[in-house]
């Protein structure tokens, strides 16, 4: 369209991103939007030996090796507490469990996020309210928070949208000033901070991280984390995910089957300490995309990511006019682009009733 009318070449990403083995603008490269093989390829001995030690072990739920990983993510986020799960939907939901979230219930969130965030509230049968977005970030807007609150507002669930902290310096103060608790649904945020090098997931009551293939950190299937600072509530976060049993068919409280596998645990052990890197390695990714974009003078047909401080680039988000054209003309040139979420929450057929 317009934009690639007046750029009647291969487009910038191409040069950003040059396929391995291939020159820039080279013959028949293509950019994928995740190469996972590229990442297993460096680290490809350290996760055979690991998954050899849990098959000779035989122990695959929970174990020695969850245990490990729960204190090395809390040792790398900073909480005192990091407990393993099953996915990152299955922290929000155990998470959302241990406040007692029910029916009747409300939870202020986001309605542009993934789906995990707002039905898990709704499976509970609770109510998703909510408030606006920031539309420079795309996080929720601080200030759209507090006229929301009611007598029912159980918690509040800011999403860490991208790899960018939202704003929660006002909700922390909305928070103690009202008793609400704060539970961060940092999925696709592990190792993001904010201008005072906080960490997601350590603000709130408690902070929920997804392990899917496609996260900074991620495992070779689902696996979550939650971390919090208060001993009690991580004890009973443990009891909800093996169905509130402390003891063998013993159920002190009806929880629900979220244990982490430990291969899942011994293969996110081999990649938690490259993070730091690989999470510098999209920052510098980031601005070489910036620095190309206003080289071609295009900021005007190009929305970029707002900078801050502690964005660790789960994805590089653009926003234009022509968005279906442009990534049109990129698939057409083996670029890969995805939309993410076309449908906001408040708008899913099965949320509505919700709403």
């Amino acid at each position: 369209e317009e934009w690639c009318a007046r750029h009647g070449r291969l487009p910038l990403l191409r040069q950003a991103v040059p396929a391995r083995g291939e020159g820039r603008g080279g013959a028949g490269m293509s950019v994928p939007l995740l190469d996972l093989k590229a990442q297993y390829a460096t680290i490809r001995d350290e996760v055979r030996a690991a998954v050899d030690r849990v098959c000779e072990s035989q122990r695959f739920i929970l174990g020695p090796e969850v245990e490990a990983l729960e204190g090395e993510i809390a040792a790398f986020t900073g909480a005192a507490h990091g407990v393993g799960v099953s996915s990152g939907t299955d922290a929000l939901l155990a998470a959302l469990m241990a406040l007692g979230v029910g029916p009747g219930d409300e939870v202020i969130t986001t309605p542009y996020s993934f789906f995990a965030t707002a039905g898990t509230i709704a499976r509970l049968g609770a109510r998703p309210v909510y408030a606006d977005i920031d539309p420079g970030t795309f996080n929720l807007d601080a200030a759209a928070v507090k006229p929301l609150v009611t007598a029912r507002t159980r918690a509040l669930l800011p999403v860490h949208l991208f790899g960018r902290m939202a704003e929660m310096e006002p909700l922390l103060e909305l928070s103690s000033r009202t008793g609400i608790p704060i539970i961060e649904d940092a999925a696709q945020a592990i190792g993001a901070c904010d201008e005072k090098a906080r960490q997601a997931g350590t603000l709130g009551r408690m902070g929920c991280f997804s392990f899917f293939p496609s996260k900074n950190l991620g495992g070779f299937g689902d696996g979550g984390m939650i971390v919090t600072g208060d001993a009690a509530l991580a004890d009973e976060l443990r009891l909800l995910r093996a169905h509130g049993a402390r003891a063998r068919y013993l159920h002190e409280h009806l929880g629900g089957n979220f244990r982490l596998d430990a291969l899942q645990a011994a293969v996110l052990r081999v990649k938690l300490p490259h993070l730091a890197r690989w999470s510098a390695r999209r920052r510098a990714n980031a601005e070489r995309y910036r620095r190309l974009f206003a080289a071609e003078g295009i900021g005007d047909a190009v929305g970029l990511p707002l900078e801050t401080p502690g964005h660790i680039y789960n994805q590089f988000v653009i926003r234009t006019a022509s968005r279906d054209g442009l990534a049109a003309y990129l698939k057409e040139n083996g670029i890969e682009t995805a939309v993410y979420y076309a449908t906001p929450l408040h708008l899913q057929p099965c949320l509505r009733d919700a709403a």
